[in-house]
């Protein structure tokens, strides 16, 4: 059975149902029988809770990745997003959950080079079917809040130094208030300095926002600015804290 509060046209984009942000139940993934497989017993993180999950390549992070995103299904087990059976829908419902609902940090940043700063931002809005008016505003304002103030809206993408476009990619991915954003290595190419500085303004946007964040990273250092960590070569003992 599906829990789910479906928004309706009108609503406030701050409304959201009080279950957890996400949660896993005994979930089990493999790419052959008898092979390789991911198993996680037990996950679950609150509304503004944020996890690191350290493992090296071949870890299965990816993996996990994907099927937190419901790019990829499991072969056993349950997958709840803010309420909702994501291990239960269809593709497309996935693809429109994931629009609206999850946002993503890539390591490259998948910032369009040739569109402006505001424009990158609001293509979230576009893909989530989200009011207009409502995300213009609101793209303003993150782009503001981060240091990306009305001189650089209509600057192209690539016109931006990395550290900005970080800073794109931050707002593109919080736009629509999603209930989990995922951040995939975003800080592998960068030196210590701009590696620290991404991190605060990831976190800190992402409370005011009341988005869970689950950090994807194979570097130890940046354990120390989660509460709760998941090792991908224990995953029996699901979350711990810090």
């Amino acid at each position: 059975m599906l829990r789910y509060h479906s928004m309706q046209k009108g609503d406030p984009v701050t409304t959201k149902p009080k279950f957890p942000a996400i949660e896993l139940k005994d979930l089990k993934f493999w790419y052959q029988p008898g092979g390789w497989q991911l198993a996680i017993p037990k996950l679950s993180l609150s509304s503004g809770q944020h996890l690191f999950v350290r493992g090296a390549s071949g870890s299965g992070k990816t993996t996990l990745l994907n099927l937190l995103c419901g790019i990829t299904v499991p072969n056993a087990g349950e997958i709840w997003l803010n309420g909702m059976a994501l291990h239960q829908l269809s593709a497309s419902r996935r693809d429109k959950l994931r629009a609206s609902e999850i946002g993503v940090v890539f390591q490259q940043l998948n910032l369009i080079p040739y569109l402006s700063v505001l424009d990158n931002v609001l293509l979230r809005a576009a893909f989530a079917r989200a009011p207009a008016a409502a995300m213009q505003q609101r793209a303003r304002e993150l782009l503001t809040a981060l240091g990306l103030g009305d001189n650089y809206w209509q600057q192209k993408a690539s016109q931006l130094s990395v550290g900005q476009q970080q800073r794109v990619a931050i707002a593109r991915a919080l736009l629509t208030q999603p209930t989990l954003l995922i951040a995939d290595e975003p800080t592998s190419a960068l030196d210590a300095d701009n590696r620290d500085a991404f991190m605060q303004v990831l976190l800190s946007e992402a409370d005011k926002s009341g988005t869970t964040v689950i950090f994807v990273s194979h570097d130890s250092q940046l354990q120390r600015y989660f509460h709760y960590q998941l090792a991908m070569t224990a995953l029996e003992q699901g979350v711990v804290a810090c």
